[in-house]
């Protein structure tokens, strides 16, 4: 049984799928889930490193695993040095630091997709200031009502990217791509050898403050089920779009590209060249083990015979992200465990009826979990930079 040591800011999903595959797994993480498989060895580097989360603090930890092969997820691929280090006397499952910076350098992957004809969003690196710059968003010969965001070199799952305000600085680190107005997606693929297999086309949710997300923070995916024709058309140009990134960049394993869907054509916004967040639907949706696929493009050159156009499921598979530090979410939560503690301490005390009871539930019980509620959400916010794990360092 081969020993896999898989790390990243959250290693649930993919260790499952690996431990389902037969693979003895390790796993470390910012959170290390109680849940977990019971197979894995879950480790999270506050509770059993004592190490705030960061990519270097994962490599620090993983240096003494016992491990043949290593699998980063999100977001070691902001950091090619980690990954070498990570790599050092084992087997890599995944891009090499090389790959990682060029396909991760947002003007070289907009200037490829470009040459070879597709639709980009315009990328901007520099000073959007600067009048030496060829690619200034303030040229005159652009349209002057085109929005643009700003968004973090290392970053993931939307952190940190924001509208960006014409003549406001473009600090260290960041850069600006043309806002594409649509549908957020995503296809997801395996890639060896210089060719690749889609594997699945999903709908991405973005900002939804239902989930406590807002702006353009990731918090979910739902995978499509029978497309019309419009989606197919979509998902035609995806395959295409997948088949130039795998080519130009010679990628390895399951990665993904995430787009804007507008009249039928997919803008690439990124990619992804790691295990990324909808791939545990479609291992649900058509049965296909998503970490043996990537084991055996990665350590055999391998890539499976599946043809997404006949797999497509009849229902559609979705996973949504919980955000509870959003504050208002965070508030309510703590009010309605207030309540609910002191009706089930009523209930099971013998005490549901009479003035009391009456009096319990109609001010105090409210009273006391609107001071909790608040006190609550004044300490998240106090210390929320230190609770905060940080997907970009």
């Amino acid at each position: 049984m081969t020993r896999v040591l898989i790390v990243g800011v959250s290693t649930r999903a993919a260790a499952a799928s690996a431990a389902r595959a037969g693979f003895d797994v390790t796993a470390i993480d910012a959170y290390g889930d109680l849940d977990q498989d019971s197979s894995v060895r879950c480790l999270a580097l506050p509770r059993d490193f004592g190490m705030p989360f960061s990519p270097h603090a994962l490599a620090t930890a993983a240096r003494d695993v016992d491990a043949e092969a290593i699998v980063y997820l999100s977001s070691l691929e902001n950091h090619p040095r980690v990954v070498g280090r990570l790599a050092a006397g084992r087997e890599l499952w995944g891009n090499p630091p090389h790959v990682l910076r060029r396909v991760r350098n947002p003007v070289e992957l907009a200037r490829t997709l470009r040459a070879r004809g597709f639709k980009v969003p315009r990328v901007v690196r520099n000073d959007p200031n600067d009048p030496n710059d060829p690619n200034d968003p303030n040229d005159p010969n652009d349209p002057i009502d085109r929005q643009r965001l700003l968004k973090p070199r290392a970053s993931g799952g939307g952190h940190g990217v924001q509208v960006w305000q014409p003549g406001a600085p473009v600090g260290r680190g960041c850069y600006l791509q043309e806002f594409v107005d649509g549908i957020p997606g995503s296809v997801v693929f395996v890639a060896a050898r210089g060719r690749a297999v889609p594997l699945g086309l999903s709908r991405q949710l973005v900002g939804e403050c239902a989930f406590g997300a807002s702006g353009f923070r990731y918090c979910g995916s739902i995978l499509t089920s029978a497309p019309c024709a419009r989606e197919e058309e979509l998902a035609a140009a995806s395959m295409r779009l997948v088949d130039a990134v795998t080519e130009a960049f010679d990628l390895v394993g399951v990665g993904s590209i995430d787009f804007i869907a507008s009249g039928g054509v997919p803008y690439p916004v990124e990619v992804n060249p790691r295990w990324s967040a909808s791939m545990e639907l479609v291992e649900r949706a058509c049965g296909l083990s998503m970490f043996g696929v990537h084991a055996e493009a990665c350590a055999r050159g391998i890539l499976p015979q599946f043809d997404v156009r006949h797999a497509r499921a009849e229902i559609a598979w979705g996973k949504a992200v919980f955000f509870a530090d959003n504050p208002a979410v965070a508030g309510g939560l703590f009010f309605a465990g207030v309540v609910i503690r002191d009706v089930l301490v009523l209930l099971w005390g013998g005490h549901a009826a009479g003035t009391t009871v009456f009096w319990q539930l109609a001010l105090w019980t409210p009273l006391q979990a609107l001071t909790t509620a608040i006190s609550g959400v004044l300490v998240l916010l106090l210390f929320r930079e230190s609770l905060h794990v940080r997907v970009g360092e």
